[in-house]
C-alpha cells in the first residue's frame, strides 16, 4: 500500500517543526488561492462559488496520493480556459447543463488520467514537446489576458479567439463604463507594481524575506478587500459578483448522458495531458530542489482521484499551478499536508466569508486573471527556439497561431500534430555520416567535420538513429548512392554505436543491402553493434549471410581491412578536431601529416 499510499512514507516521521512550517505554507496560499479560485471560475464560465469548490476536495484527495511535496492543486488559467472552450458548444453559461457539463468534463479528465497512472502510461505525455507546450500557455495567457479586457471596460463580450474578441470588442469600445474603468485599471496597475516592487520595497524596510513575500502575494486580497469596500460604500454601479452560497458542497454526480460523455472525450483528453505535462514539470523542478523523488506514475493516479474528487464536489477540472507551488515551496511547505491545511482554509472561506464578496467587482477579479497570466507569456523563447532548432521554431509558431486564431482545442491538437509529424519525418531522414580516422588516436570521426584519413577501398558510414521501417531504406539509398560514387569500393562498414534497435522491416533492407552489394563485389561489415541489438540478430539467418564480419569497434574493423593505412594513421602527430561543420576533403595515407 505504500507506493500507491504515499502519506504512508511521510506521515510517521510528521514533526511539530514540519507542522508549523506548513501551517505557514497554508496560509500564505489559501490567501493566494481564494482570489484566483474565484476568478478562474468566472475564467470557465461558472459561477464564482464553484472555484472555491475546486479548492477542496481535489488539495485533500492529493495530500494522500500524491508524491510531491510541495505541488499545490487547484484551478489554474489555461485548464479553466480549456474548459470555457470544450463547455460553451455544448450548453449556455449560467444554466444548469452548464455547469453539469463542467462537472463530467472534470470526471472524465480524471478517469483518464487515472486509467494512465494504473496502466503506467504516463510515457504518452512526451509525446507533447516542450516547445508545443511553451507555445500553447505562451497563446494560452495572450488568450486569457486579451478575453479579460472587456470586463474591465465593463463589457459582456465574450470570444474563443483572438480575431473573435477583436471583432466583438471594437465597435463597443464607445460603450466602456467609466465607474468600471475607475476599479479596474488602478487595481490592475496596483497588481503590476506589487508583482515587480512590493518585496524589495519592503525588505529596505526592515521586514524579514519570507515575510515580505508573503505580503506581496496578499496584494490580490488586499485589492479584493478594497474594491469591495469601495463597491459598497460608495454604491457604484459596476458588474460584481453577487450571491455566493455559504457552506460546502454536497456530493454530485456528473450528468449520465452518453452524447455528452462523447462530446467532451477529446477535450478531456487534452486537458488530461496538459495537466499533467504542467504538473510533473513543476513538480520534478521543485524535487529537484530538495532532491525528493517524484514518481510519475503514481502522479497521475493522484491528479486523476484529485479530479475526480473535484467533479463530485461540484468543481471543474484543477492540475498543478506553476505560481502556488513555487509559494508553497518559498514558504517553506514541507509535506502534502500544507496542501489538506489549505483545503480546510478554503473551506472556512467558504463557510464564512462568501457574504463579504456579494460587491466583488468582477473587473477586479479580471484585473488579477491578466496580472497571473501575463506571468505565463514566454515570448523570448520563440527567438531562442529558432536559434536552436528551426522545427521545433514551426511547432511553436504554429501552436500559438493556432491557439490564437483558431482556439486552445485546435491549437493545442495542431501543435501535438505537427511536433509527432517533424519527429516522424527526423525518424525517417536520420544523420548518415561518412568516417575516417583521426590521426594520432583510435577515433573516427565525420569526414564533414574535421580532418580525417580514409581508405579509398573501405566507406565507413554511421548512422545516428535505430533503425525501423520509416528509415531503412533511407540507408540503403545513402549507402547505394555512396557505393556508386567509389568504383573502386571493396568495403562498407557499418557504425551502429548510435542504433539502439533495428526492427523486422529494417532486418529486411540490411538482408536485400548486403545482396545487393555482394552482387558488386563489395562486402558488408557492421561494428559496435549493442548487445541487445546483436541479440535480436542472432534470432534471424542474417548473421550467417552477412559476407562481412561484425566487430567489437570500428578500430578493429579498419585494422583487419586497412591495417598498414590505419596503423600509421594511429602513429602520425595528432590534428585539432573542428568544434562544428567543415566541408573539407579527406586525407589520404599521402597525406597524413609527420
Amino acid at each position: 500500500m505504500r507506493p500507491f499510499l504515499p502519506i504512508l512514507d511521510w506521515a510517521p516521521r510528521y514533526d511539530r517543526a514540519a507542522l508549523g512550517n506548513d501551517l505557514l505554507a497554508a496560509v500564505i496560499v489559501t490567501i493566494m488561492l481564494i482570489p484566483q479560485s474565484l476568478a478562474y471560475a468566472l475564467l470557465a464560465g461558472l459561477p464564482a462559488e464553484i472555484g472555491l469548490y475546486a479548492s477542496v476536495a481535489p488539495l485533500l484527495i492529493y495530500a494522500l496520493f500524491g508524491t510531491s511535496r510541495t505541488l499545490a492543486v487547484g484551478p489554474v488559467a489555461v485548464v479553466s480556459l480549456m474548459t470555457a472552450a470544450a463547455v460553451a458548444p455544448l450548453a449556455a453559461q449560467g444554466t444548469p447543463e452548464y455547469l453539469g457539463a463542467a462537472i463530467a468534463l472534470a470526471v472524465l479528465s480524471g478517469l483518464i488520467l487515472l486509467v494512465m497512472g494504473l496502466l503506467r502510461l504516463g510515457v504518452i505525455a512526451n509525446f507533447i514537446s516542450h516547445p508545443v507546450i511553451s507555445g500553447f500557455i505562451t497563446a494560452s495567457g495572450l488568450l486569457i489576458a486579451a478575453g479579460q479586457v472587456p470586463q474591465l471596460l465593463g463589457l459582456g463580450i465574450r470570444g474563443e479567439t483572438l480575431p473573435d474578441l477583436a471583432r466583438a470588442l471594437w465597435p463597443k469600445l464607445p460603450a466602456a463604463e467609466p465607474q468600471v474603468l475607475l476599479i479596474g485599471l488602478p487595481v490592475l496597475a496596483f497588481l503590476f507594481w506589487t508583482r515587480a516592487r512590493l518585496t524589495p520595497l519592503l525588505r529596505r524596510l526592515g521586514l524579514p524575506p519570507r515575510l515580505a513575500a508573503a505580503t506581496s502575494r496578499a496584494a490580490p486580497v488586499m485589492a479584493v478587500a478594497a474594491t469591495t469596500l469601495a463597491s459598497w460604500g460608495l454604491a457604484l454601479e459596476v458588474p460584481v459578483v453577487g450571491e455566493i452560497p455559504r457552506g460546502l458542497p454536497l456530493p454530485v454526480l456528473p450528468p449520465l448522458n452518453l452524447e455528452l460523455w462523447r462530446a467532451i472525450l477529446w477535450p478531456a483528453a487534452l486537458i488530461a495531458l496538459v495537466g499533467y505535462v504542467e504538473t510533473i514539470s513543476v513538480a520534478q523542478t521543485l524535487a529537484a530542489k530538495r532532491r525528493h523523488r517524484i514518481d510519475p506514475d503514481q502522479e497521475l493516479v493522484a491528479l486523476g482521484l484529485a479530479n475526480i474528487g473535484a467533479g463530485v464536489s461540484g468543481g471543474f477540472p484543477v492540475t498543478g499551478g506553476f505560481a502556488r507551488s513555487v509559494v508553497n515551496f518559498d514558504a517553506g511547505a514541507e509535506t502534502p499536508a500544507a496542501g489538506a491545511f489549505t483545503a480546510i482554509g478554503m473551506a472556512l472561506a467558504t463557510l464564512t466569508l462568501t457574504p463579504a464578496l456579494f460587491y466583488l467587482p468582477k473587473a477586479t477579479l479580471a484585473a488579477t486573471i491578466i496580472v497571473a497570466v501575463l506571468s505565463l507569456v514566454d515570448l523570448g523563447a520563440l527567438r531562442r527556439t529558432l536559434a536552436y532548432s528551426r522545427s521545433d521554431f514551426a511547432a511553436m509558431a504554429v501552436t500559438i497561431v493556432m491557439t490564437l486564431g483558431l482556439g486552445v482545442e485546435a491549437g493545442i491538437s495542431a501543435g501535438v500534430a505537427l511536433s509527432l509529424a517533424l519527429h516522424l519525418w527526423r525518424s525517417s531522414h536520420p544523420h548518415v555520416a561518412v568516417m575516417g580516422q583521426v590521426p594520432g588516436t583510435e577515433h573516427f570521426r565525420n569526414l564533414a567535420r574535421h580532418e580525417v584519413v580514409t581508405v579509398p577501398e573501405v566507406l565507413q558510414v554511421r548512422i545516428d538513429e535505430s533503425l525501423w521501417f520509416p528509415n531503412a531504406r533511407h540507408l540503403e539509398d545513402v549507402l547505394l548512392a555512396a557505393v556508386s560514387e567509389q568504383p573502386g569500393l571493396r568495403h562498407v562498414v557499418l557504425d551502429c554505436a548510435a542504433v539502439n534497435s533495428i526492427d523486422a522491416s529494417a532486418l529486411e533492407t540490411l538482408e536485400a543491402l548486403n545482396h545487393r552489394l555482394s552482387d558488386g563485389g563489395v562486402r558488408l561489415h557492421l561494428a559496435q553493434v549493442k548487445g541487445p541489438v546483436m541479440d535480436r540478430l542472432l534470432r534471424s539467418p542474417f548473421p550467417d549471410a552477412l559476407t562481412g564480419r561484425v566487430y567489437l569497434t570500428q578500430f578493429d574493423a579498419m585494422m583487419d581491412l586497412a591495417p598498414a593505412i590505419t596503423r600509421a594513421t594511429r602513429g602520425a602527430p595528432r590534428i585539432a578536431t573542428a568544434p562544428g561543420p567543415r566541408a573539407k576533403p579527406p586525407l589520404d595515407a599521402g597525406q597524413m601529416p609527420g
